[in-house]
């Protein structure tokens, strides 16, 4: 990785989960609603709840000292505007690549746009599309990250696949029976430094050390439960940033509670960490964000490598599964050292696997 640099950042998301029995009507599921009302947008097209909450998102960044021509955008999404196409049947609501247009629109940069649905990698997805833009000189920066909102469909989908929990999504647990759904989303600033230049180090900006990715062609909904491409996805990620995996202090795990992935990424942190390095979930908290997942989870990294987050404990029963490989997840108890390197991982439907490392500024 050739000096890529978040300069800064921004997200929002729930931090607790709340029962529901509208969205899926008449049944009671958990959702990481963001308890917020946003800004309307004054352009039919683009007035989104996905795309509001863009606008809080980047209306918080610095984008003093770059031009409009110099700016590109990779948001990454699955939802986009679905929930209001049932009403509106605006045909634009329904485009993946609406919210990147918003931003563009928004913004008035004329650079790179594109939209990333990689499913739950999108976010970092987002990241890897703005890195090669970056090191390929299109851009001087890149607004890259992911952003969904709640909707029906979707959740009538998980619904019906018979992943979509009563209770609060249970990760790691033998007792665990599912996912539960959120909305949020989190922009990241990205530069290149060039080698000597000291500006990130003074800032005390972080850096995307590496990311790993991968493909697999076990199943389009079910993660091949050995792990074997995302084992790969990480240890490729260790590789890109000239790494070992005693490294790495925390990983925020993927950990949607279901009982395939569980079981998939347990086996894929166990070949590369064994039970060495402090690991959590956050998905407890926030609800699965979708196409936001990885990028909402990202900044939980960036806010504890800023020293802004203390380590997120692992919420669950308690009750670990023991038929999975044993990893080392956030308690109580767990020492709060300086937290210098991180990272985050994510897996999604149609066997798409990718990790991302971010560290603090090296000397």
């Amino acid at each position: 990785m050739n000096g890529i640099f978040i300069t800064d950042a921004s997200g929002i998301f729930a931090e607790h989960l709340t029962p529901d029995n509208t969205i899926v009507k008449g049944k009671n599921f958990y959702f990481g609603k963001i308890e917020k009302d946003f800004e309307p947008i004054n352009e039919p097209k683009y007035d989104l709840r996905c795309n509001r909450i863009l606008k809080y998102l980047v209306d918080k960044l610095d984008l003093t000292g770059f031009d409009k021509d110099e700016i590109g955008i990779v948001i990454g999404t699955t939802n986009s505007g679905i929930g209001e196409f049932e009403t509106t049947e605006n045909k634009h609501h329904a485009e993946l690549g609406n919210p990147a247009e918003f931003l563009k629109w928004y913004l008035g940069t004329t650079n790179y746009t594109a939209g990333v649905s990689t499913a739950c990698t999108s976010g970092i997805k987002a990241f890897s599309t703005a890195v090669k833009l970056l090191e390929n000189n299109v851009c001087k920066a890149v607004i890259a990250g992911g952003v969904d909102a709640i909707a029906p469909m979707p959740s009538y989908g998980f619904h019906a696949l018979e992943v979509l929990s009563h209770e609060k999504t249970n990760p790691f647990s033998k007792n665990r029976s599912g996912i539960s759904l959120g909305e949020g989303g989190a922009l990241f600033l990205l530069t290149q430094q060039k080698a000597g230049e000291q500006k990130c180090k003074k800032a005390g900006c972080i850096e995307i050390l590496g990311i790993g990715e991968t493909s697999d062609a076990y199943h389009s909904a079910t993660p091949d439960p050995e792990g074997t491409q995302a084992a790969i996805a990480i240890q490729n990620a260790l590789d890109n940033a000239g790494l070992k995996a005693d490294d790495i202090d925390y990983i925020n795990l993927h950990g949607t509670g279901t009982v395939s992935n569980d079981l998939m990424e347990a086996n894929a942190i166990y070949k590369i960490f064994g039970s060495k390095v402090p690991a959590s979930a956050t998905k407890p908290l926030t609800g699965h964000c979708l196409g936001a997942a990885a990028s909402v989870e990202s900044y939980i990294c960036y806010e504890i490598l800023k020293g802004q987050r203390a380590l997120p404990i692992h919420e669950f029963d308690g009750e670990y599964d023991e038929t999975l490989p044993k990893i080392n997840l956030v308690n109580k108890n767990t020492p709060q050292k300086d937290i210098k390197i991180c990272m985050c991982t994510s897996f999604g439907f149609g066997g798409t696997n990718a990790a991302v490392v971010l560290g603090k500024v090296r000397g």
